[in-house]
């Protein structure tokens, strides 16, 4: 009765009919799936609440769906297993509609890419942080220590590993949660599944025809999609619920991962610091880390689109940019404190 009350909000804040009429049709199947578990309480023995009152929760989040939209909501709805969110993105991520069972699931099979992208990230935010950290300290110490390199190359160190700890950890904890959330939501897909089957399909079919499939299509690819076990969950989980089980990789891998890309582009400003202590350690350092930014900037355009020469200069700037600020801040405050 919860999902009725949401896709009734979605269905008033939804200016498209096509759409308008999906969540409206969403809400009625809802109804009688809650008649279905209304029984089954009544046959147990169980008093349901009347009236039906939603959760503040539900309130809240319809509220903001009817003010914002149910596309800037979308986590939140897909969180609370709101169905038909994919109807938003098969413009945007440009996948075809489904004629078949074979189809279902060829066009997300993106997480090798997603890990090489973070790792190039990663590497990213190892050469700027700790580029900038060592600049800093070179500036607020004097002009002895910089030429020393002592303090410079402690606190490069740890700041190295402070920020690859930070990233794994981070990373960890953000995959491990999405992975929680995406576990509990294709569980309850399953049962749902097995539950009703024919109610699933109905629903799969009123999503194709929100996306423009006739309607004779759409009912048969769906009865099609839930009669083989194999690609019924699948295709549900991604349709119903916008949702890609192929798009988030180990918590642990991408901890991993993540610790080593910051850690290899953190380590590029400390070379020169660990192979000399002299006057000439710090523009080697500030050279190496320019040609390993400009490198980055490049190996991202392929992410981007953009041209290789283009995306390197742009993460120069980008990476001169907060290293100058960070050595004139560091002087400051080194000259205050002296």
């Amino acid at each position: 009765m919860e999902s009725v009350h949401l896709y009734r909000a979605l269905a008033e804040a939804e200016r498209a009919p096509s759409k308008r009429a999906l969540f409206a049709r969403l809400a009625d199947e809802a109804v009688s799936q809650a008649a279905t578990w209304a029984a089954e309480a009544a046959r147990t023995g169980e008093r349901l609440p009347e009236p039906f009152t939603p959760s503040a929760r539900v309130r809240l989040v319809a509220a903001l769906a009817r003010r914002v939209g149910p596309i800037r909501m979308r986590p939140v709805l897909a969180a609370m297993k709101v169905r038909g969110l994919s109807i938003y993105g098969a413009t945007e991520h440009g996948h075809p509609m489904p004629t078949s069972a074979d189809e279902i699931g060829k066009h997300h099979r993106g997480a090798v890419a997603g890990n090489l992208r973070a790792a190039v990230f990663g590497v990213n935010d190892g050469l700027v942080s700790n580029a900038s950290l060592i600049l800093g300290v070179a500036g607020a110490t004097s002009a002895d220590a910089a030429r020393g390199g002592h303090a410079v190359l402690i606190s490069g160190v740890a700041g190295l590993l402070a920020g690859a700890f930070s990233m794994a950890s981070g990373e960890y904890v953000s995959v491990r949660s999405q992975r929680e959330m995406l576990e509990r939501q294709i569980a309850a897909e399953r049962d749902e599944l097995a539950q009703y089957p024919a109610q699933e399909a109905a629903e799969l079919s009123l999503i194709y025809q929100a996306r423009g499939l006739p309607r004779e299509d759409a009912d048969r690819v769906s009865e099609r999609i839930v009669a083989t076990p194999a690609y019924a969950l699948d295709a549900l989980v991604r349709e119903e619920l916008g949702l890609d089980p192929a798009s988030l990789g180990s918590p642990w891998g991408a901890a991993i991962t993540s610790f080593f890309s910051f850690a290899v582009g953190a380590f590029v400003p400390l070379v020169p610091f660990l192979a000399s202590r002299g006057a000439s350690a710090l523009p080697a350092s500030v050279g190496l880390t320019a040609a390993a930014l400009f490198g980055v900037g490049a190996a991202i355009s392929l992410f981007s689109g953009h041209g290789a020469l283009r995306g390197g200069l742009r993460m120069l700037l980008i990476g001169a940019a907060a290293a100058t600020a960070t050595f004139f801040i560091g002087r400051a405050l080194g000259v205050a404190v002296g």
